[in-house]
């Protein structure tokens, strides 16, 4: 049984090496000159660190501040509003009985199966009638609406105790009391896990920023990105400085978190 688990986790450290290499990898090329990104075999740590790309990225011409900054800006307010708004969806679909409410619910899921690059054409017509077109609320506004933190919450919710909430009602309480005085506190591992979940898509959100910013004050981290893919080439340690810079939130916000994103999950599957 030792040798069972030794073996498991020995399997497991190995499937984590792996799925950090790349990462290693970018941290060791944004340290080494031009001439070694490509030098085979691959020389993990190099002879000389340089660390002039990554004071680039930070005190170029084209400061990264700006952009996480940005970031940060629409990552935090889609986050905040997404969380939110998906518990007070998911509650009423969770805690209140109206007629057609599974057949709504089913509805509202079956769009996760829409692609977003379909969304494109429309969402850009709507954005330019409504004035929004070129400004972070063009991505901010459609970020509060998740279907799948919907899905989680609603999930999180039906596995709390009816008597609880029917307990409330009997002592005079009503739904916002009962939703902001019982069910959220209850379901701080869900929320928490959604609130890090969605933290992590606004932060990587490369194809909206694309579409809906055309203004360079206005970019986020990934289309910073962009600015090390020069006309006849691509500054790669550039790149992979600011990449390496790109990740620190979400370690961080990993970090702080991991407990809720293990316990929200496993509180949230689907029941059987």
């Amino acid at each position: 049984m030792i040798w069972k688990k030794a073996g498991l986790t020995a399997f497991m450290l190995l499937c984590a090496g792996l799925m950090i290499l790349p990462f290693i990898w970018m941290f060791s090329t944004s340290l080494k000159s031009p001439l070694d990104v490509f030098q085979y075999p691959i020389r993990w740590i190099p002879d000389k660190f340089v660390w002039d790309h990554h004071i680039k990225v930070w005190t170029g011409e084209e400061s990264f501040v700006l952009y996480y900054a940005n970031s940060l800006k629409i990552a935090l307010i889609a986050m905040a509003g997404a969380t939110f708004l998906s518990a007070f969806a998911a509650y009423g679909f969770a805690r209140t009985q109206f007629k057609g409410r599974e057949l709504m619910f089913f509805i509202y899921l079956s769009m996760m199966m829409v692609p977003p690059q379909v969304l494109f054409v429309p969402k850009f017509i709507m954005f330019e009638w409504a004035g929004i077109y070129n400004t972070h609320w063009a991505i901010i506004l459609p970020g509060l609406f998740t279907i799948f933190g919907v899905f989680m919450l609603r999930q999180f919710f039906m596995k709390i105790p009816m008597e609880i909430s029917e307990s409330a009602f009997i002592d005079g309480a009503g739904h916002f009391r009962i939703f902001f005085q019982l069910m959220l506190p209850l379901a701080k591992p869900a929320l928490a896990t959604l609130a890090i979940i969605d933290f992590s898509w606004h932060w990587n959100d490369y194809e909206n920023a694309l579409v809906f910013l055309i203004d360079p004050k206005l970019y986020t981290v990934p289309l910073g990105l962009k600015n090390f893919i020069l006309e006849h080439s691509i500054d790669y340690n550039g790149m992979m400085a600011a990449a390496t810079a790109g990740i620190i939130p979400m370690l961080i916000i990993f970090l702080l978190g991991q407990r809720f994103i293990i316990e929200g999950i496993s509180s949230s599957a689907v029941k059987g």
